[in-house]
């Protein structure tokens, strides 16, 4: 089981790959949305905002419910953030759940 410092640099890794985007690609899929990420074996709910194509304010405190809601079990969050596990792959295996609208997984898929 990892740790929540591991979640939570994972979590920044995925920021840093959203900021990797090419400009112009993320411009064009750039979307401002509140999101979560539950962890349910370390029972911690991260939250954080995508702001045009960046994941910004990652924190681990209440909030009211986001527009994309991700679950996933630590070692399955830091595997998909390593490189380990690609986000269809886990997805499609039930080791991470997504809730948000079909548009909102477009432009999110369109990120990773």
């Amino acid at each position: 089981m990892a740790t929540v410092e591991e979640c939570y640099a994972a979590l920044e890794r995925l920021s840093e790959r959203f900021s990797s985007v090419d400009e112009e690609e993320r411009r064009k899929h750039a979307f401002d949305r509140s999101l979560s990420a539950r962890v349910p074996d370390l029972d911690i709910t991260f939250t954080g905002q995508l702001v045009d194509g960046h994941l910004r304010d990652i924190s681990t405190e209440p909030a009211s419910r986001a527009q994309i809601r991700l679950t996933a079990n630590s070692d399955d969050l830091v595997a998909m953030t390593d490189g380990h596990l690609s986000f269809g792959q886990a997805w499609l295996s039930g080791k991470v759940k997504v809730e948000a609208s079909v548009l909102d997984l477009l432009k999110l898929k369109s990120l990773l």
